[in-house]
């Protein structure tokens, strides 16, 4: 097992043994070894579209397949030993396909004649003989390039997922997807490398928009909302990750039952989102960030739903009462399959006792998506002019357990009460019930939404920008940005795709990134890491 691409790897190193996140070195090993069988799929693909042989549900598991692979998706070997033996079916299948049609698929890459073994104790083998990280390329730097980039494409295939679930899709995303993985097989020079993680940035954006519309064009634009953060005595389902048309599914086949619907974590601002928000039972956030969940679900006296990426390993007192769904996975974990008939969750909802009391624990306010923020846009111009307005901060990014996060903390309260602060993703739980003010009746935090929602900031910043008639870099704009997992990691390169420069990351730099590497990111876009302290940064930020 070698496993480095999470924040949290043991010893800032690799995890060699058993993963912080909680896999195990036969789930790592068949990670890597799907991985491999999806790039030898992905040769096929990328020929196959040189003769027009086009299979869209090739493209969606593609993208699947990648995404399962992306740290606290699926945990569970029995699913990647299906996946694994699907991939090989489909390449064969496609590569028929594409030499009756004339093409030719000019590659000697193993993953394209890679053959798996026929018990999962083989495939496991198979999975720990790849030693996949550490043999993508000799030279280290080479290494460091192609880690970033296979992470890249984690997080735009999940983006790209999450987009299809919503019916939309660019078929460009997913040649470009088919084309990067066949890539990596080679032989890359560092030049090819650096210009295609920044290509998978740029192509991310894209999927970001794609997600960005599904969303909106089903659920419609988020409007400021009000979410509670206590309960009320009542039956009630927990649901924690992602997925909107999830929620909203769950949702229409509750309604009536005398049951109430929690968000967990990434899913607060789905209170914002209209057709959402509609449910008189959507109602109020449990909980923190995903880091939190052995603590705080036990106390959850109802069923609790898994989405999308950020599970942990359910403890014995309240696994019973998990579900999963979707790309989501635990061993022995109850999976609620594509019909997406949630019976089972709401059974075992209405079978538990329920809050049993009435607790107030105040509330915080979501809905400030890039349509809120284009409505108050004048007012905030008007105010930047006046200098009511000083300076702008990014500030969000992943939560995590590792210490040192309690920055994020510090940097909320000690930014100046002239300042607004944009957040997105689980970050904002380190100060997101924090009482801020309002500038001119903004209110000084702003939560934009979820990691998937990295397109509204993108678009907030670069609409300031237009009205200023200036690039984002000359903006009073900072980025002090958190990060876990490999969806950060994408949205990194898709900021650098935008050439946008000076961002502070943390709590501390990747360790797939060599000093080679940072150095070419240093010299290009000034990308650092977070300092000692929060008040140390503000002064340099701020001047």
């Amino acid at each position: 097992m070698y496993c480095n691409q999470c924040e949290q790897t043991a010893k800032g190193v690799a995890c060699t043994t058993v993963g912080v996140c909680g896999k195990n070195e036969e789930v790592a090993g068949l990670e890597d070894l799907l991985t491999h069988a999806v790039q030898g799929l992905c040769i096929v693909a990328d020929a196959g579209r040189k003769v027009n042989v086009i299979d869209n549900a090739v493209d969606r598991f593609v993208c699947e397949s990648i995404f399962a692979c992306l740290t606290n998706v699926d945990f569970d070997p029995a699913r990647f030993v299906d996946a694994i033996y699907k991939t090989v079916k489909l390449r064969d299948e496609l590569k028929t396909k594409v030499e009756a049609a004339g093409g030719t698929i000019d590659s000697t890459a193993a993953a394209l004649t890679f053959t798996p073994a026929d018990t999962t104790a083989g495939l496991e083998e198979q999975g720990a003989a790849l030693n996949y990280i550490t043999t993508l390329d000799a030279n280290e730097d080479l290494q460091s390039l192609k880690q970033i980039a296979m992470y890249g494409m984690r997080g735009l295939a999940a983006y790209t997922d999450h987009a299809a679930i919503l019916g939309q899709e660019d078929d460009e995303v997913y040649a470009f997807i088919h084309h990067v993985m066949a890539a990596l097989t080679t032989t890359m020079e560092l030049n090819d490398l650096v210009a295609t993680a920044l290509k998978i940035g740029e192509v991310n954006i894209r999927a970001m928009e794609l997600l960005d519309a599904g969303n909106t064009g089903t659920y419609g634009h988020p409007v400021p909302t009000e979410v509670v953060l206590g309960h009320r005595p009542n039956k009630c389902i927990l649901v924690t990750g992602h997925d909107l048309k999830d929620l909203g599914m769950l949702l229409e086949q509750t309604q009536g039952k005398g049951i109430d619907i929690y968000s967990h974590g990434e899913m607060l601002p789905c209170h914002g989102y209209p057709e959402l928000k509609k449910y008189a039972h959507f109602y109020g956030h449990f909980g923190t960030a995903w880091q939190n969940q052995q603590k705080e679900m036990p106390e959850f006296p109802g069923a609790i739903l898994f989405t999308t990426n950020c599970i942990q390993k359910p403890k014995d007192s309240y696994i019973d009462n998990v579900f999963t769904t979707g790309l989501v996975g635990w061993p022995d974990v109850k999976h609620v399959g594509d019909d997406k008939d949630f019976t089972p969750v709401v059974e075992k909802a209405l079978s538990m006792p329920g809050f049993s009391d009435e607790v107030d624990n105040g509330s915080v306010m979501v809905g400030f998506a890039r349509n809120t923020v284009f409505g108050v846009a004048d007012k905030v111009i008007d105010a930047v002019k006046s200098k009511a307005i000083r300076h702008f901060f990014l500030l969000g990014g992943c939560d995590g357990a590792k210490p040192g996060r309690n920055y994020y903390t510090d940097m909320a309260e000690q930014i100046p009460s002239d300042c607004m602060i944009l957040t997105l993703a689980c970050g904002k739980f380190r100060f997101f019930d924090k009482k801020l003010g309002d500038i001119g009746g903004i209110p000084r935090l702003l939560d934009v939404g979820q990691c998937n929602d990295a397109y509204s900031a993108v678009a907030i910043a670069t609409a300031l920008a237009g009205a200023f008639e200036c690039g984002v870099n000359d903006l009073p704009l900072s980025f002090v940005l958190s990060w876990y997992e490999q969806k950060a990691v994408v949205i990194l390169l898709s900021l650098f795709s935008l050439g946008i420069k000076d961002i502070r990351l943390g709590p501390s730099l990747p360790a797939f990134v060599t000093p080679n590497v940072l150095n070419v990111l240093v010299e290009n876009f000034n990308v650092m890491p977070i300092g000692d302290t929060a008040a140390d940064d503000l002064k340099t930020i701020l001047g």
